[in-house]
């Protein structure tokens, strides 16, 4: 790697998840193994969404998921901006992210291809220095594929018609290639509501997810106010795999922080969910 590449370092080691590499190893590794579905062969997806909270209260969905499926070698990485900066539809094309696995080199030639054929996509590392979404992701990836390379893009628009644009420009660039490409949609589902609230209206939204339905997604998200984070990256997968041929959706995982807190008065859901 050039000197000059961009090299994002990670931003929340040591407060998501373990900063040691050991420790961090063992963690994660003890989450993918704990599945009850880590049994099972992986699953051939074209797309998953695993929540990204401190892996303590979403690290076991998260393993749940990608202990479900094969993690290829590239994979396009897909999260909600929280911090406000940068641009609304940010992707980073070259250079590494480092983790305290080690370092995870972006997939250049994927971003070219999906910033050629998606010109609303631009270049801006900005908007992923600060954000946890995809981070958190990064170590199971790393864990089980260790010659990923992956593609970050960070959404700040919940524009429907961006979002449905942005999923089409996915599958035809997915489709271009040799190889098989796993899009991740990091996301989180209701927050701090009740644990009883939370479990209803997270029940609407994977509703309309598991009935592969982009569209109600974000109705059901916007009209019923449902505050999941990741609607955006999860919008534009299903409609990517939907336009890849994808006919189901399973939930591998539901749970909330509650499960982990004892505290059921304000919690977020987590959900982990297979496409393929």
């Amino acid at each position: 790697m050039a000197a000059t590449s961009t090299v994002r370092h990670p931003a929340v080691a040591g407060r998501f998840y373990p900063r040691d590499p050991d420790d961090l190893r063992s963690e994660a590794r003890g989450y993918l193994e704990q599945s009850n579905v880590a049994s099972e062969a992986p699953k051939h997806a074209l797309g998953c969404i695993a929540p990204h909270a401190g892996y303590m209260y979403s690290g076991h969905v998260a393993g749940a998921v990608f202990a479900r499926i094969e993690i290829p070698s590239r994979c396009i990485v897909m999260c909600p901006n929280h911090t406000g900066m940068g641009r609304a539809l940010a992707i980073m094309s070259e250079g590494a992210w480092e983790t305290p696995l080690g370092a995870i080199s972006i997939d250049t030639d994927l971003a070219g291809a999906l910033k050629q054929r998606f010109a609303a996509l631009q270049e801006d590392p900005a908007a992923h220095r600060a954000e946890h979404a995809a981070e958190v992701e990064l170590p199971f990836l790393q864990l089980l594929q260790p010659n990923l390379k992956f593609v970050p893009i960070a959404l700040g628009t919940g524009q429907f018609d961006a979002l449905e644009q942005l999923g089409h420009a996915l599958a035809d660039v997915v489709a271009a290639q040799k190889d098989h490409i796993l899009i991740v949609a990091s996301s989180d589902m209701n927050h701090y509501e009740s644990d009883v609230v939370t479990r209803v209206k997270d029940h609407r939204a994977l509703e309309r997810i598991l009935s592969l339905d982009p569209r109600g997604l974000y109705e059901v998200v916007t009209q019923q106010d449902i505050s999941m984070c990741g609607f955006g990256p999860a919008i534009a997968m299903l409609t990517a795999a939907r336009q890849s041929g994808a006919k189901s959706a399973e939930l591998v995982k539901y749970a909330t922080s509650g499960d982990v807190s004892g505290d059921r008065e304000m919690v977020v859901g987590y959900a982990g969910v297979v496409v393929a």
